[in-house]
């Protein structure tokens, strides 16, 4: 059974930084994209940022691009998300994803999610 953990998820000042983290199991993932989305309320879940497995490709939303960072550590099964200068705007929760094939950004492509890290910025 696949499974996706989030950690890392907290209230931090605007402008200071979290890491997020998302461990991975039940499968191999080598041949998977990793995604991290979030989601308001008001809002329909948000591509953020997503990358290969083996780390050789990444992509990110224009909004965050420059601030966060993707990452993956192969032997810990492990994608982290490294977000820097943290904005009010950035508040939401947040979920890994995966999905077996290409980079994607629409969530209904991916197969498998998380349960979701709150993330609150404040100022």
């Amino acid at each position: 059974q696949v499974q996706l953990a989030e950690s890392g998820g907290g209230l931090v000042q605007a402008g200071g930084s979290l890491r997020l983290s998302c461990a991975a199991s039940g499968r191999t993932f080598t041949s998977d994209v990793m995604a991290w989305f979030r989601q308001t309320p008001r809002k329909e879940r948000e591509f953020v940022a997503a990358i290969t497995w083996s780390g050789g490709g990444t992509n990110y939303a224009d909004s965050v691009k420059g601030r966060f960072t993707v990452s993956t550590d192969t032997a810990k099964n492990t994608v982290y998300l490294q977000m820097n200068s943290l904005k009010l705007e950035d508040t939401a929760t947040y979920y890994c994803a995966a999905r077996f094939g290409s980079m994607a950004t629409m969530a209904s492509l991916y197969h498998y999610w998380g349960q979701g890290t709150q993330v609150t910025v404040s100022s």
